[in-house]
C-alpha cells in the first residue's frame, strides 16, 4: 500500500536394483515462507537494500513473495504513483543466493512484484502470478499479488481521506467497493491457482490492501479495534480455494494477537490513519500444517521476530509449514 512428480528413480547397477522413493513417502520437510512489501524497492527514505536483505535473513525464509521491487515515484498519491528506476529483485536475489522470478506482467506498471527461493524456480502461471518450485522433489507453487489500494475501505468507514473515493458507512458498501476494487484481480489468481491442484502445498502471499474477514469481527469491534464487523470478500475468497491464513492459524484471537502490518510508519492512535493487517500468507496442501507463524518488523510489542533498523512502511509475514509425514 502507498502512503500508500518426481517420478520414482530406478537405477540398475550389475543387476541390483535401489528405488528411490516417491515424493508421498519422502520424510517431511519443513519450509518457512514469507509475505514482505519492501516498499518502493526497499529504497524509499533513502533505505539501502541491505536492510531488506536483513529482514528476509531474519525471518529465516524459503520462499518470498516480494512486492514493490521498484522505487515509488515521488510525489505518490493514491491515485498517481507510477514505479521509477529497475526492480530490485535480483540484487535481493544474489545477495541472499537465492533464485528469482520477476512478475514481468506487473514489472511496467505500479511497482512491481517477485518471488525469491532458496529452491529452483520452474514454469509460471498464465496470468504470472505463480511458478512451480521444486522443493527436493515436491511440487509447490507460490503466488504472489498486489491489490489495488485505491479506494481502500477502512479509510471511507473512518472518513481518512485517500484519493477519489466517496466515504461510507456500512457493511455492505464497504464489500461493494473491495469488490470492485479487487474482484478482477481475485478472479485472475482463481485461474491460476487451479494449475496447482494436486500439488504438495500452495502458497498466496500478497499485499492485499484490505484486511481479513478474521480480524473485523464483533469482538474486536469491542475491543475497540475496529469501527464495524465487515466479511471482507477478498480473504474469503482466498479461503475459498482452499487455503488457510497461516497466521490465523496459530494466533486465532484477533483482539489477543492484532498482528498489524500496515504500518509502521504511524502511530496506533494516530486520527488521519487506521493500523491493520492487511499482508497475508495462505498455505494449502493435503499433508501441509501449518506449525508456526509470526510478524517481521520493528520491536518486540509489535513483532514476533524483530529487525532494526526496520526498512518498509509494511511489516512482513512469515509461517513455518511441513509438507509430508
Amino acid at each position: 500500500m502507498r502512503r500508500p512428480s518426481r517420478l520414482p528413480l530406478i537405477v540398475a547397477l550389475a543387476a541390483v536394483s535401489v528405488a528411490v522413493a516417491p515424493a508421498s513417502a519422502q520424510e517431511p520437510v519443513t519450509l518457512r515462507v514469507m509475505s514482505f512489501n519492501i516498499w518502493g524497492g526497499g529504497a524509499n527514505a533513502g533505505k539501502p537494500i541491505d536492510e531488506t536483505v536483513a529482514a528476509i535473513t531474519a525471518a529465516g525464509a524459503d520462499i518470498i513473495g516480494i512486492q514493490e521491487t521498484r522505487l515509488e515515484s515521488d510525489p505518490c498519491t493514491a491515485d498517481v504513483c507510477p514505479a521509477a528506476g529497475p526492480s530490485v529483485a535480483q540484487a535481493l536475489a544474489d545477495a541472499l543466493g537465492f533464485e528469482v522470478y520477476e512478475q514481468t506482467a506487473t514489472n511496467d506498471a505500479l511497482w512491481a512484484n517477485a518471488i525469491l527461493s532458496r529452491y529452483p524456480i520452474g514454469a509460471a502461471t498464465p496470468n504470472d502470478l505463480g511458478v512451480a518450485i521444486d522443493v527436493d522433489g515436491r511440487t509447490v507453487y507460490a503466488y504472489n499479488i498486489h491489490l489495488d489500494d485505491s479506494p481502500y475501505q477502512p479509510y471511507q468507514l473512518l472518513g481518512i481521506e485517500y484519493g477519489v473515493a466517496p466515504f461510507v458507512d456500512s457493511e455492505t458498501a464497504a464489500i461493494e467497493f473491495a469488490r470492485a476494487t479487487r474482484g478482477p484481480a481475485l478472479d485472475l489468481l482463481r485461474a491460476d491457482v487451479a494449475l496447482s491442484a494436486g500439488a504438495d502445498a500452495a502458497f498466496v502471499f500478497g499485499d492485499f490492501n484490505e484486511p481479513s474477514h478474521l480480524d473485523w469481527t464483533p469482538a474486536t469491534v469491542a475491543a475497540g479495534q475496529q469501527p464495524i464487523a465487515v466479511a471482507w470478500p477478498s480473504s474469503i475468497g482466498v479461503e475459498a480455494m482452499g487455503f488457510v491464513d497461516a497466521y490465523r492459524a496459530v494466533h486465532p484471537d484477533p483482539v489477543a494477537d492484532p498482528a498489524f502490518t500496515w504500518t509502521p510508519t504511524t502511530e496506533v492512535t494516530d486520527p488521519a490513519d487506521h493500523h491493520d493487517r492487511i499482508d497475508f500468507v495462505f498455505a494449502r496442501g493435503e499433508t501441509l500444517t501449518v506449525t508456526d507463524a509470526a510478524i517481521v518488523g520493528e520491536s518486540a510489542d509489535v513483532a514476533g521476530v524483530v529487525v532494526t533498523p526496520w526498512p518498509s512502511d509494511h511489516r512482513a509475514v512469515v509461517a513455518e509449514v511441513t509438507i509430508g509425514g
